[in-house]
């Protein structure tokens, strides 16, 4: 078995968990997005969160809009829509039961 591969399965499992809720504060561009996954020890690339921004933005999860930027072409930033909003806060509530199961679970002796 590939421990590696069951790692890469569950950091994809809560990926989208992860990136709804760096929005839930403030709209941020992929860059901004990526560094705070990195410095949270969530280890993805901008091939994985690319698509799945797309993705995110065509279930009408997210919505974005062009800003100019001083250092470079123009950014785009990435908010939460209000059924974005609702579909975060049910994700917590999911990710809370699962969370509190698990760790029932994993700490039996």
């Amino acid at each position: 078995m590939n421990i590696e591969n069951t790692k890469a399965q569950m950091r994809k499992g809560v990926l989208e968990f992860c990136i709804l809720s760096v929005l839930k504060e403030k709209d941020a561009y992929t860059s901004e997005i990526l560094d705070t996954l990195k410095n949270a020890k969530l280890l993805v690339v901008e091939g994985t969160v690319y698509p799945l921004l797309t993705r995110l933005k065509n279930d009408g999860l997210l919505n974005y809009r062009w800003e100019e930027s001083t250092s470079g072409p123009p950014r785009k930033y990435y908010g939460l829509t209000e059924l974005g909003k609702q579909f975060l806060k049910e994700l917590n509530g999911t990710w809370t039961e699962l969370s509190d199961a698990v760790n029932i679970i994993t700490s039996q002796k």
